[in-house]
């Protein structure tokens, strides 16, 4: 079966920059790898987009001690940005995914306004045509979250990056906010052409024990993702939804058609799939072929056609 009624056109028609990728299911950053890592799983045709594990600047080791910690319904994760490093990635990673003709978004985090502006001249340089600006990951010491919050420092940051970059940009938000709808104003203002939301949520979580007549106690804290947090995902994006008009990638919990359904709903207009790569290494291209399978039964002869179905019913 043919996937053609999935192909999606996330496009900002405020200055006319598109980004065409054969589905509208792309696979999160950190839960997929760089570019064929699970190509033993999947049929990559059938595949939407990657969004590349987070590449800083240099080379990161990540936390030491545990990484993953699994909890009801999801898993808590720390593990710290670890990746090759931007020269790495375009030597070794780069070539690959052109090579495979594999689309991807360059997923990039920082530790300061120039680091991300570095990240943002080599992507641009190298004819990177996606990329995506992680200010939210809250497993490093500084970064990311220092500027994800600040709705002040956010715009700043966006637009420096804007000066770099002349292609789709995507700016990933933080759940950890008491209020998104100005981090979404300032991304949309300082130029960014897409959102991605919600990364993962803050969370702790604690084993007890008991051996040998004494309590044994562990516990990790890091970001919380799986399907636990959909619905503080579905609120988020929804509340995106209501101050942009520029693109939404949802992510959050997804793992079943219903659920893209449901961010459909609220907003999104292509959605990231994480946690569940790690349940399902098929996921991305099973839903992928479900919804294509649907489309095909009901008489909806595009993607933009579903969309504007499911809103116009509400």
């Amino acid at each position: 079966m043919g996937i053609e009624n999935l192909k999606t056109i996330l496009k900002n028609e405020r200055n006319d920059i598109s980004f065409e990728i054969k589905t509208p299911i792309i696979s999160a950053s950190g839960t997929y790898g760089y570019n064929t890592e699970f190509a033993d799983f999947i049929d990559l045709n059938c595949f939407g987009a990657i969004s590349t594990k987070g590449i800083t600047l240099e080379k990161r080791p990540g936390n030491s001690g545990d990484r993953i910690f699994e909890v009801q319904n999801g898993m808590i994760n720390r593990i710290g940005l670890e990746n090759v490093g931007i020269d790495n990635f375009i030597k070794e990673k780069l070539p690959v995914l052109r090579e495979k003709n594999i689309d991807f978004l360059l997923n990039i985090a920082g530790s300061t306004m120039e680091d991300y502006e570095k990240l943002a001249t080599i992507a641009n340089d190298n004819g990177i045509k996606a990329l995506e600006v992680n200010v939210s990951c809250p497993n490093v010491k500084s970064g990311c979250l220092e500027f994800g919050l600040n709705p002040t420092s956010l715009f700043e940051l966006v637009k420096k990056i804007r000066r770099s970059y002349n292609g789709f940009l995507i700016v990933k938000l933080s759940p950890n906010t008491s209020d998104i709808k100005p981090l979404a104003t300032a991304v949309q203002s300082a130029g960014a052409d897409c959102i991605s939301a919600i990364n993962t949520l803050r969370g702790l979580g604690v084993k007890i024990d008991f051996a040998g007549n004494k309590f044994i106690k562990k516990s990790v804290q890091g970001g919380l993702s799986g399907t636990c947090i959909k619905p503080v995902a579905l609120f988020m994006v929804n509340q995106i939804k209501q101050v942009v008009d520029i693109p939404i990638i949802a992510m959050g919990g997804i793992s079943k058609l219903s659920d893209l359904f449901e961010f459909i709903a609220v907003g999104a207009d292509a959605f990231q799939i994480g946690t569940m790569n790690f349940i399902d290494p098929g996921i991305c291209t099973n839903l992928a072929l479900e919804l294509s399978k649907f489309m095909d039964e009901n008489g909806f002869k595009n993607f933009d056609e579903l969309k504007g179905a499911i809103r116009n019913d509400q």
